[in-house]
């Protein structure tokens, strides 16, 4: 079973992963990505679906024309756990400079 994300790796979550931020009322981390247009977002999340399927970890997520939500929590931890650090890094790396 996955564990819960340890009391330091959740203090270091601003230092570590700027642009996300914990998600209201939920164990969970979030961010909002915006993109030129409908194109380069769809774009976007066809690589991050081919990342969150070789992590066999899949976010929840939306798409309005150029913006692309993301919210990421372990619902077999109960909430945040690496793998949920591991996948927003491995996305934040998909982005230029990243």
């Amino acid at each position: 079973m996955v564990q819960p994300l340890s009391p330091e790796a959740r203090a270091s979550l601003a230092a570590d992963l700027p642009g996300w931020r914990m998600a209201e009322g939920r164990d969970a981390i979030e961010r909002r990505f915006r993109f030129r247009d409908f194109n380069e977002a769809w774009g976007f999340m066809a690589r991050v679906a081919l990342l969150a399927e070789k992590q066999d970890h899949h976010p929840e997520w939306s798409n309005v024309w150029n913006r692309v939500d993301i919210l990421l929590t372990t619902h077999d931890a109960g909430g945040l756990s690496d793998r949920d650090i591991a996948l927003a890094r491995a996305i934040d790396a998909l982005l230029p400079g990243g």
